[in-house]
């Protein structure tokens, strides 16, 4: 779902980031009341301690709010290689966790794994570091720890039920209009795709990826997760190759070996060969 973020992004014309996040959000959080509504236990998920509230709203918000402002003030293609370290940072971040063991296979495949990714940026040019985009690699490279040591720290708070990211997107979302009505011109969308972009976003990349993502960190291998993770910018690729909104390469090509290299080192080799 979250490699099909960049072609609705694409489709979603010219909405401005903080509305397009507060209303892709408000979305998402709706899918979470639907489960929700008319289930009293379900309910009770959303009344939860100050500092879960504050770990689910820094995650969400604090990451798109970052990673929105990065591809404002930096090239998109060079800020999303620099937000890609969050994979990376998920796998080494995971053995500080109670009962993980980081084995060198994790780091061997990470590594591939980000070899790939950099691989389809300097297919594309390279990164090319000029003063004035500082702050915007600076803002992908915050995103990248924010989004790591949220998905991290969510497996410690293992026992707070997914329903409860229903909270959270509707937290994200109104967080986001805030900043909307603050800094932006209000543009709705003009054409039906448009509009169905928007709703595509809020129900998949924006909505279900987050309650999936959020049981897959507390109740999944988090190493694996990381490594895997690789995967999602050339899905995109992919995808906008096929929507006729990229070219295909020799880099994507070669991306797509080492990612894959990747997962397949992380997931057979950092087992117990009993287990193999």
């Amino acid at each position: 779902m979250w490699s099909l973020l960049g072609l609705f992004t694409v489709a979603t014309g010219p909405v401005p980031p903080f509305q397009l996040l507060a209303m892709t959000f408000a979305l998402g959080g709706a899918l979470g009341l639907a489960s929700v509504v008319g289930r009293p236990g379900r309910v009770a998920s959303l009344r939860q301690p100050a500092r879960v509230w504050a770990l689910g709203i820094g995650g969400l918000f604090g990451y798109h709010a970052l990673y929105f402002a990065a591809l404002k003030l930096a090239p998109p293609a060079e800020a999303g290689l620099v937000n890609y370290l969050w994979p990376l940072l998920i796998v080494l971040f995971a053995a500080l966790l109670p009962g993980e063991r980081l084995r060198p296979a994790h780091i061997a495949g990470a590594l591939l794994g980000l070899g790939g990714v950099a691989t389809l940026a300097f297919g594309r040019g390279g990164l090319a570091i000029r003063p004035e985009h500082v702050p915007g690699y600076l803002c992908a490279l915050a995103a990248a720890f924010v989004w790591a040591g949220y998905s991290v720290l969510s497996r410690r708070a293992a026992s707070v039920p997914t329903h409860a990211v229903t909270g959270f997107c509707l937290a994200t979302a109104a967080l986001g209009l805030a900043c909307h009505l603050a800094v932006e011109r209000t543009v709705w969308p003009e054409t039906i795709t448009q509009w169905l972009a928007i709703l595509a976003s809020g129900l998949g990349p924006v909505g279900a990826a987050f309650y999936l993502w959020d049981m897959g960190v507390k109740r999944g291998d988090i190493r694996l997760l990381g490594v895997g993770s690789y995967g999602i910018p050339v899905a995109s690729t992919l995808i906008l190759v096929a929507a006729g909104h990229a070219e295909p390469t020799a880099a994507l090509g070669l991306a797509c070996l080492l990612i894959a290299a990747g997962a397949v080192v992380a997931t057979r080799y950092a087992r117990p060969p009993s287990t193999r």
